[in-house]
């Protein structure tokens, strides 16, 4: 196709001022919404926040082989951390925590996630700058954002429209 390819980081302090931006921008914007939603501020219907999810994962992965949005990405981010937060905060809500016991697990759930994705950071950063530049990195790169665009396709088609994509 046409238009931007993805090319290697030249640089290693613009990729990792990059990918923290990112990371802090998902983590921000989750803990808006999150919070939000788990203090019944705003609850949109759980299909329509699984669907735009699940579109979020899609247009994210192709945007890793068809660059769209290179720079400044985590403004993309921030808007996609806005739905998914609606999405943990199910989890949380389903979890039956009393209204004055949320502060704590919020804070919990959200120090965690950060801490979590700046571990993923810190280990996956370093082997993936220091094989950027070869053919297997380009390859993996690519199939695994096109496999995990199929999968968020199926989940977005199921969400979407209400179906069961597995027979039971």
């Amino acid at each position: 196709p046409d238009g931007p390819t993805w090319t290697p980081a030249p640089r290693l302090r613009p990729a990792l001022v990059n990918v923290l931006q990112v990371v802090t921008a998902f983590t921000v914007a989750h803990s808006i919404t999150l919070a939000l939603s788990v203090f019944n501020v705003v609850n949109p219907p759980s299909r329509w926040v699984e669907s735009i999810i699940a579109a979020s994962v899609v247009l994210a992965a192709l945007n890793n082989v068809w660059p769209v949005i290179a720079e400044a990405r985590w403004k993309l981010t921030f808007v996609f951390g806005l739905v998914h937060g609606f999405g943990f905060a199910s989890a949380l809500k389903d979890a039956g925590l009393a209204k004055g016991a949320l502060v704590g697990p919020l804070v919990g759930f959200n120090l965690g996630v950060e801490i979590g994705q700046l571990c993923i950071v810190a280990i996956v950063l370093p082997v993936a700058w220091s094989l950027r530049g070869t053919r297997t990195y380009r390859g993996a790169f690519a199939g695994g954002s096109l496999v995990i665009a199929g999968v968020a396709g199926l989940w977005l088609v199921q969400r979407a429209f209400d179906l069961s994509l597995i027979a039971g």
